[in-house]
């Protein structure tokens, strides 16, 4: 069995059996195989899709390509996983609400993949926050005080670290084979036992159609089922971003001012629809309406507000930040988007703000590249919002003044206005 071998199969749209699947997992991962050679099949696999059987092979191989965490000592608990979208910063709200509520929180994030932001990203620019802890750690945060969000360690599928950095840099990220593995096998390995998924869909997520989400939701419940985890997953829409801030910093101030109860409203719906669920599963209530009054509850009367305070001191982070957003590093350069027409927003392609975002360098063009915390975009107008000529409809967070410049006239003809 050798890897050229392996790489034509799939460039002929053949499938892979399993113990093809396990050899480049294994071989990958011990660095028997190079990139070059893995970036091949990846684009094979991108081009010419897998088969359920594979698919559930790639997670399984992928999964166990390191140590499958226990988390049985902790009781029941549930994960949440995004598929991605722009200004997604559900994690940093939806985490603390959960722990609130008296439900182990024990996840790992990944970070930016593409124009999705990651989670682990937005932890990093908190000040002195470690994303990097050890196992056993991890699970003391979670008995110590109901959460921990870590990033994924190497012994934790180690595979789809590497694939997933692979991905991004060969632009093979929109692929349901490849998402579904690398969710799943994430999932698993990080020893969930319940797990409730955010499938997006539109021009800001992976899934352009509410179809294609649909395919990948079925085959991510699948896997779930094969592998003993429920998993429910629920459909959300991504054709502009999610809430106003776009950019790591910028994101964590919009997690804080929400559960300080200044909440954007469809960052709003979505946090009670995915709540609710979580808490429907931890067993905490069957009623979705009850769940999301008392996810409600829990913000106003500042309990996940705290937890997220507790969350960020034990994993070394200074809380001053949190307390004071304007402790903050601001971008050098803030410079406003002026409307040119008056009229109503009919569209705001997701993927397009996502994009210039990352050219600010809110996210990486290549695995390599670094990020810069600071920069990015805050919307003050969305789809169906009234513009007048000459109004301030965003502000570009720039640290180079030619690209906030740059990003200003992108971010103008992204707004459709009728």
């Amino acid at each position: 069995m050798n890897i050229q071998e392996i790489i034509a199969k799939k460039r002929d749209n053949q499938i892979l059996e399993k113990e093809e699947i396990e050899y480049f997992i294994k071989s990958y991962t011990e660095e028997e195989i190079t990139d070059y050679q893995a970036a091949a099949l990846i684009m094979a696999i991108y081009i010419n899709g897998m088969n359920e059987e594979e698919i559930t092979n790639l997670t399984m191989a992928m999964a166990h390509s390191g140590d499958i965490l226990d988390l049985s000592e902790l009781g029941t608990v549930v994960d949440k996983h995004s598929t991605g979208g722009v200004g997604d910063k559900v994690t940093l709200i939806l985490a603390p609400i959960i722990s609130s509520l008296g439900i182990p929180v024990a996840k790992m994030s990944g970070r930016g993949l593409g124009y999705t932001g990651g989670t682990i990203d937005k932890l990093e620019s908190i000040p002195g926050y470690k994303t990097n802890l050890s196992i056993e750690q991890f699970k003391e945060n979670v008995k110590e005080i109901g959460i921990s969000l870590i990033g994924q360690t190497m012994n934790l599928a180690p595979a789809d670290k590497k694939i997933y950095a692979l991905r991004d840099s060969i632009s093979a990220t929109e692929s349901i084979p490849l998402i579904a593995s690398s969710i799943m096998s994430k999932k698993i390995a990080a020893g969930a036992n319940k797990i409730v998924l955010d499938v997006t869909y539109g021009s800001g997520a992976f899934m352009k159609t509410k179809a294609d989400a649909q395919k990948l939701a079925d085959t991510m419940q699948k896997i779930g089922e094969i592998s003993g985890r429920e998993t429910i997953c629920i459909l959300t829409s991504m054709e502009q971003p999610l809430g106003k801030n776009i950019g790591n910093i910028l994101e964590v101030k919009e997690a804080v001012e929400f559960l300080k109860g200044n909440g954007e409203k469809d960052v709003q719906e979505v946090i009670l629809e995915l709540g609710s669920n979580m808490l429907k599963l931890a067993g905490k209530g069957e009623d979705l309406e009850e769940n999301k009054q008392k996810i409600k509850e829990t913000i106003s009367n500042g309990k996940a507000y705290q937890k997220l305070k507790e969350l960020v001191q034990h994993q070394g982070g200074d809380v001053s930040y949190i307390e004071n957003l304007e402790k903050f590093e601001t971008a050098k350069y803030i410079l406003p988007v002026i409307s040119n027409k008056t009229g109503i927003v009919k569209s705001l392609k997701a993927e397009q703000v996502g994009k210039i975002s990352v050219e600010l360098g809110a996210g990486r063009i290549k695995k390599e590249d670094k990020i810069d915390p600071s920069v990015g975009i805050i919307l003050n107008r969305k789809i169906g919002d009234s513009i007048t000529e000459g109004e301030i409809i965003a502000y570009i967070h720039a640290n180079d003044e030619e690209k906030g410049k740059e990003a200003v006239r992108k971010l103008q003809d992204t707004y459709e206005i009728k």
